[in-house]
């Protein structure tokens, strides 16, 4: 069987934790990130195989940008093609114009409800976003609580979560006081969501 078309797991260590990227055909299916070794790593994703070999071209490119990333560097994720066969419309909307947030921005769960045409439904865009199957790509990180951080579904929780707006905000120039402020969410004109 040809390599593309099953799904493999590409599993690589970033300055943020392990990263496992599950894909088929060069479509994200699944990431998750931040774990504290490769053991740890390989044991959220069991019910995956492991596979043997060189990462072709595409996949070496992903690699790269996580890593690159993970370092501070501003990169874009934006073609890389995402699987959300499983979603439903709603889902589906709340994970588009998530994922056209601005590098260094962010907004609150209210303000993406109403993005999406649904205005009261804070509360489901926080599940949306807990059960977001492809962070980073779709920078949930970005969506916060209109009181503070919110919450986030990674191995290092709600930490990862503050360094990553830390980083983005160090590079955007959104740090006051060595913090990166989240008190006001600083919110540019998002472009309308896209095809992924």
């Amino acid at each position: 069987m040809n390599q593309l078309t099953e799904q493999r797991l590409l599993a690589f260590a970033t300055r943020m934790g392990w990263v496992g990227l599950v894909h088929r055909e060069y479509s994200v299916a699944l990431v998750k990130f931040g774990f504290a070794s490769q053991p740890d790593l390989h044991i959220a994703f069991r019910n995956f195989d492991r596979q043997a070999g060189k990462w072709d071209r595409t996949e070496r490119d992903w690699v790269d940008r996580f890593q690159s990333y993970a370092e501070g560097d501003r990169v874009s994720f934006d073609s890389i093609q995402l699987d959300l066969g499983r979603t439903t419309p709603f889902q589906r909307r709340v994970l588009e114009s998530c994922r056209v947030i601005p590098y260094g921005e962010v907004l609150a769960y209210g303000e993406l409800a109403v993005r999406v045409g649904h205005p009261g439904a804070a509360r489901a865009v926080g599940s949306v976003m807990r059960r977001n199957r492809h962070p980073i790509l779709i920078p949930c990180h970005r969506v916060v609580a209109s009181t503070g951080i919110g919450g986030f579904s990674s191995p290092q929780g709600v930490r990862l979560k503050e360094r990553l707006l830390s980083l983005e905000s160090e590079k955007s120039g959104l740090v006051e006081d060595g913090r990166a402020s989240i008190s006001g969410p600083r919110i540019a004109a998002v472009r309308p969501p896209g095809k992924l």
